[in-house]
C-alpha cells in the first residue's frame, strides 16, 4: 500500500547547488567579460597581433591571480568570523547552559513551535550536540560546510581562467583586422550560453538570465571599445 514511499526518489533543490554555481558562474562570467573587454579595447586602438596576444595572456594570468587572491582573503575573513562566533558560543554553552537553552527555545518559538515543545526540542538537540545546534539555528552556520579559503581560491581562479580562455582563443584565431567584430559577437554568444547553463542548473528563467548577461555584456564591451578608440595608437 505504501510501497511508493520506499521508492520515491530523493528530492533535489536548486538551493543545493547555489554555492558552487554562484562562484562558477561569477568567475567564468568575469573571465569572459574582463578579457573580452581588454582585447576589444586593445584591438580598437589598432594594436598589432603581438600586442593583442601579450595583453590577452597577461590579462588571463593577472585576472586569475587576482580572483584567487581576492577570494582567499574574502573567505579567510569569513572563516575567521565564523570561528570567532563558534568559540564564543562554545564558551556560552559551557558557562551558561540554561540561558542557552532559553535562547534556542526562543528561536524555535519564533519559527512556530509551542513553548513547551520548543523547549523540549532545544534540550534534546543541545544534549546531542549543543554547539552544532546553536551554530545552525542561532548563528546560521553549517558546521559541515564552513568556509574553506584555499578551495574557494583555487575554484575562483579556475572558473575565471575557463571563461577567459574563450575570448583569448577567439582573438588568436581571428584575422587581426576583424578581431574586434568577431570577438564582440563571440563574447555575447559565450555570455548567453553561460547564462543558459547557469539558469538550467539553478532552475531559473532561461530567457531572463540570457537577456541579463548579454545586455550587461553589450554595455561593458561598448565602453571598452570607446576607450580604445579614444586612445587609438599604432602599437
Amino acid at each position: 500500500m505504501f510501497a511508493w514511499l520506499q521508492t520515491k526518489p530523493k528530492e533535489t533543490h536548486a538551493m543545493d547547488s547555489v554555492g558552487w554555481l554562484r562562484a562558477a558562474v561569477l568567475g567564468a562570467n568575469d573571465g569572459i567579460l574582463s578579457l573580452s573587454g581588454l582585447l576589444i579595447g586593445i584591438s580598437s586602438a589598432e594594436a598589432s597581433r603581438r600586442s593583442i596576444t601579450l595583453a590577452g595572456v597577461s590579462g588571463l594570468i593577472a585576472g586569475a591571480m587576482s580572483m584567487a587572491a581576492g577570494e582567499y582573503v574574502s573567505v579567510s575573513s569569513q572563516a575567521d568570523l565564523e570561528m570567532a562566533d563558534l568559540n564564543l558560543e562554545r564558551q556560552e554553552v559551557e558557562q551558561h547552559w540554561d540561558e542557552e537553552v532559553d535562547e534556542l527555545t526562543h528561536v524555535y518559538v519564533t519559527r512556530g513551535l509551542e513553548q513547551g515543545l520548543a523547549r523540549t526540542v532545544a534540550i534534546k538537540l543541545m544534549e546531542h550536540d549543543a554547539l552544532e545546534a546553536h551554530a545552525r539555528d542561532e548563528l546560521g552556520i553549517n558546521m559541515y560546510s564552513v568556509a574553506k579559503p584555499l578551495q574557494a581560491s583555487v575554484s575562483s581562479a579556475a572558473a575565471f581562467s575557463a571563461g577567459a580562455i574563450l575570448p583569448l582563443i577567439t582573438a588568436l584565431l581571428s584575422p587581426v583586422e576583424h578581431v574586434n567584430i568577431i570577438l564582440t559577437f563571440s563574447t555575447l554568444f559565450f555570455l548567453a550560453f553561460l547564462g543558459l547553463v547557469g539558469a538550467h542548473i539553478g532552475g531559473a528563467n532561461k530567457m531572463r538570465a540570457i537577456f541579463r548577461v548579454t545586455v550587461l555584456g553589450v554595455l561593458a564591451l561598448a565602453v571598452t571599445s570607446l576607450v580604445g578608440k579614444f586612445f587609438e595608437v599604432q602599437a
